[in-house]
């Protein structure tokens, strides 16, 4: 098993904010997204994207893997954990209880051997904590999270989990919120009163393409100069399939289009998807090019700097 270097899958300083390993994900993400790519190792490179913006958008997971760092591995190199490392995970507080959908934003597959070794398969399951539901009497209930695809926030569906050697079918219903609770009836520990449930918390799954403002869906979609200036109709992911959007002509990058009930599922009404646009400007890298952009410069004797 090797060590693997997180930030240098997401190409990023050790020292980089939330902001920037987020902004660096997406990118990567969309860039290998195995059903836009045509890149050989494409779902390959998206898996370790995943898996390095899993550790690194971690406050504790974080925390745990640049301990590790600071131990002088090298990317590469054979790496079997500390004996140590339990120990000091536990001084910060224990791993997290986490299921997930093996596909969880839009991958395909698990994590790797050197993810499972250092946080091995979410972590424990943990008793409820004091002032809940859960006594001797009546067993004890298990809280636990479900990192749970906006695919499925927005179909419902169901999913298959394991617990210790038991099997469990899990309904997700559409529109379902993060925080909330879904019960699993006497699916908890047992103690000597009885058996607890197993409640699990639903967690919104990161996505390679989409971000999450409260029913509303964010979406930035990269436009050519000509596309903005002119006007056009592009299509559009949604959770719900691919839709055409028209461009009115004279957008600007940072301009917010609205797709009315692509977002969220929800009552009285469901959520919109928000697209802001983005405009990408090309290279110039042959004579010919250079000389189109200096007779576009001539032709509109436009400043932005000047409002």
């Amino acid at each position: 098993m090797e060590f693997k270097d997180y930030y240098k899958i997401l190409g990023i300083d050790a020292g980089a904010g939330e902001a920037e390993i987020k902004g660096a994900y997406r990118k990567l993400a969309r860039k290998y997204h195995p059903d836009v790519s045509k890149e050989a190792g494409a779902e390959d490179k998206f898996k370790a994207v995943n898996e390095a913006y899993e550790v690194l958008r971690d406050t504790q997971k974080r925390a745990a893997y640049d301990q590790l760092r600071t131990r002088g591995y090298k990317p590469g190199e054979e790496f079997r954990p500390p004996p140590d490392f339990g120990n000091w995970q536990q001084a910060q507080g224990g791993r997290e209880f986490r299921f997930d959908f093996g596909d969880a934003g839009g991958g395909r597959g698990g994590f790797s051997d050197f993810f499972e070794s250092l946080f091995g398969g979410r972590g424990r399951a943990r008793p409820a904590s004091a002032g809940s539901a859960s006594d001797a009497s009546s067993g004890g209930d298990v809280r636990a999270k479900l990192l749970v695809p906006l695919e499925t926030v927005f179909a419902g569906g169901s999913h298959r989990i394991q617990v210790d050697d038991r099997v469990l079918d899990v309904k997700i219903p559409a529109g379902v919120k993060p925080g909330q609770a879904i019960r699993l009836a006497g699916q908890g520990a047992k103690l000597r009163g009885g058996t607890g449930d197993l409640l699990l918390e639903v967690e919104y799954a990161p996505h390679a393409q989409f971000e999450v403002d409260g029913a509303n869906i964010l979406y930035s979609v990269p436009l050519t100069p000509w596309e903005a200036a002119l006007g056009a109709s592009v299509s559009v992911p949604t959770l719900g399939g691919a839709v055409q959007l028209k461009i009115p002509a004279g957008s600007d990058s940072g301009r917010r289009l609205r797709l009315k009930g692509r977002g969220l599922p929800g009552k009285p009404s469901s959520g919109d998807q928000i697209v802001e646009i983005e405009v990408h400007v090309p290279k110039a890298e042959t004579e010919d090019q250079k000389d189109f952009y200096r007779r576009m410069a001539k032709a509109f004797a436009f400043d932005p700097r000047r409002g």
